[in-house]
């Protein structure tokens, strides 16, 4: 105790406790003034962040400008999937017009029914001469009728379809190389529709028509799917409407339109390649039995003769014929890939 009293008599013990006192009193300060400057710290952090993602009315209008002309390009690409929705269900067979113009023929419908007519004749007076007997005479008549034109049609259309497949491409790449030279969209096309190949080169001419006769392009590049129902043209008919109204650079978009074209040539001609061999095996085994039956008429023509000289023959005929070619589409349905 005595120690205890002799240490705060003496000087040091003045000095310590002075020293108590002030890291009290530094404390208890920096206690009540601690929140005052963590809040002003706060502010000035938020005033920062918002000068720092303040953004000057140029590029707020360059921002809003972008922003809309998304929703437009979306706004569009939703009512072109309604549209075609729409006309997928409610569309029927394509109309006789838009039919025989397909196939690049300009046959009118009296025309094309005399033909038909024509051609039935013929199968049935070739029939008659061969020796065969009414009803199966009649038959061919039928088909030649109703099904020999209608082939013949289908096959020109296919054909056109094909080479307007081959030569687009190229047609789109002539219209990009003129926009980025600077001349105008229309100009473009007709360059297009003189330089390129036909069928291409009459589909836009056909449009260049359109466009003379006071349509705008977007309207008129419309009508080349209807003439050509493909994706390929589709998809022109799409670039072009966004680009009219909602901007943006064409010579990009259709520059990628291209090269899109391209690709899908290229798969197709890769899925014809793998292909072949299938369609190869289903054209050995579908004409497996015709070749079988002609082998038996060289070697015993009384043996087969019976499949045609009686009527359970014909019935047998009939209805192996039936089945082959029900065996047939099945094989070209499992074969035919599609991009």
């Amino acid at each position: 105790m005595a120690n205890l009293d002799s240490f705060l008599a003496s000087p040091l013990a003045d000095y310590l406790i002075t020293a108590l006192i002030m890291i009290s009193v530094v404390g208890v300060t920096f206690t009540l003034l601690a929140p005052l400057f963590a809040r002003d710290k706060l502010g000035k952090r938020k005033e920062g962040l918002v000068q720092k993602n303040a953004v000057s009315p140029t590029g707020r209008s360059q921002k809003l400008d972008v922003t809309a002309r998304r929703k437009t390009v979306q706004d569009q690409l939703n009512a072109m999937e309604a549209a075609q929705a729409a006309k997928k269900k409610n569309a029927d067979k394509p109309i006789f017009a838009d039919w025989i113009g397909q196939a690049g023929l300009t046959w009118s419908k009296p025309k094309f029914y005399i033909i038909s007519f024509c051609c039935g004749v013929v199968v049935f007076a070739i029939s008659l001469l061969s020796g065969q007997s009414l009803l199966i005479s009649a038959g061919l008549f039928f088909v030649g009728t109703f099904g020999l034109p209608r082939l013949y049609v289908s096959r020109r259309r296919k054909k056109r379809f094909n080479k307007f497949l081959d030569e687009f491409p190229n047609a789109v790449d002539i219209i990009v190389r003129g926009i980025k030279s600077g001349m105008p969209l229309g100009d473009c096309i007709q360059i297009a529709a003189s330089e390129a190949k036909d069928p291409v080169g009459t589909e836009f001419s056909l449009v260049l028509d359109k466009m003379q006769m006071g349509l705008p392009l977007a309207e008129a590049i419309q009508n080349m799917p209807k003439r050509v129902p493909l994706q390929e043209t589709n998809f022109l008919a799409i670039v072009i409407m966004i680009q009219a109204q909602a901007g943006g650079s064409l010579s990009d978009a259709l520059n990628n339109l291209s090269k899109t074209l391209r690709q899908r040539k290229e798969m197709k001609g890769k899925i014809r390649a793998v292909s072949q061999e299938a369609k190869s095996s289903a054209a050995i085994i579908g004409s497996l039995p015709f070749v079988v039956s002609l082998m038996l008429y060289a070697i015993a023509p009384d043996y087969i003769s019976l499949l045609v000289e009686t009527d359970t023959g014909l019935v047998l005929i009939g209805i192996g014929l039936f089945w082959m070619s029900l065996g047939i589409l099945v094989m070209r349905k499992m074969i035919d890939f599609k991009i």
